[in-house]
């Protein structure tokens, strides 16, 4: 094992086009916009505040929750972002919220077609699987959980479980490091711009998928290398090489 490696993964496998897919989890593995929103709602009718919509709601997931939850906030009550980034009842907003999506995840949530085929397919070609998110860990738990792919990733890297978020590179790179995977032999796979400005960053390549969440701007302003029908893309034949 060269110095930093992973223990049989030397180089590359002839005719893999990728050793490690990294992937976003909310809009790109499963849909989770309709019970976010359920959980957004019940928090801010449980202070009195009127609802949000969930296509508002989902041009706000991407950043986080609490992001996302200031933005509900500050809409529903009329304050500016500003007022309630720097509201001392935020953190009680936060809990409240965090009691109802422990409630909802996985009611109205669902991994989008192509997802657990694919990522089989890829592990049984020996490919390294990992997810780099903006979500809580707490949160990303529960989804995967939910829906039963926890088993299904060799790296799992969160919002809080290190210093930065996406667009900061530093968990992809970990992943690079801790797999002893050059940039080139990687692929990041998401729905936004915060994904491509990630992937790039890190000098890995990037394909998007166009059913996520983009915070309502078109893919194709976000230049990623491709945009992709669904993940099955990935194993045509093991992604033509990488095209």
């Amino acid at each position: 094992m060269r110095p930093g490696g992973f223990p049989g993964h030397a180089g590359a496998a002839p005719g893999r086009a990728f050793d490690l897919v990294l992937f976003d989890l909310d809009g790109t593995l499963v849909e989770t916009a309709p019970e976010i929103a359920d959980a957004v709602g019940d928090t801010l009718r449980h202070f009195g505040w009127p609802p949000v919509d969930e296509d508002q709601v989902a041009r706000w997931i991407g950043h986080g929750t609490g992001a996302l939850l200031v933005h509900a906030v500050a809409r529903a009550s009329g304050t500016s972002v500003d007022e309630v980034r720097a509201s001392p009842r935020l953190a009680v907003i936060g809990g409240v919220y965090d009691r109802f999506y422990a409630e909802r995840c996985g009611t109205r949530s669902r991994v989008y077609p192509a997802v657990r085929e694919t990522l089989a397919a890829l592990r049984a070609g020996g490919v390294r699987l990992a997810i780099v998110t903006n979500k809580e860990h707490r949160y990303t738990d529960r989804v995967l959980a939910a829906h039963g792919l926890a088993e299904a990733f060799d790296r799992i890297v969160c919002g809080d479980t290190q210093p930065t978020r996406k667009p900061d590179p530093a968990g992809v790179l970990g992943c690079l490091r801790a797999f002893g995977i050059t940039p080139e032999r990687a692929l990041f796979v998401g729905d936004s711009a915060i994904d491509v400005a990630t992937a790039r960053a890190a000098g890995v390549p990037v394909w998007l998928l166009p059913y996520g969440y983009n915070m309502g701007q078109p893919l194709q302003d976000c230049a990623p290398d491709r945009i992709v029908d669904d993940l099955s893309a990935l194993l045509a034949p093991q992604a033509e090489a990488a095209a």
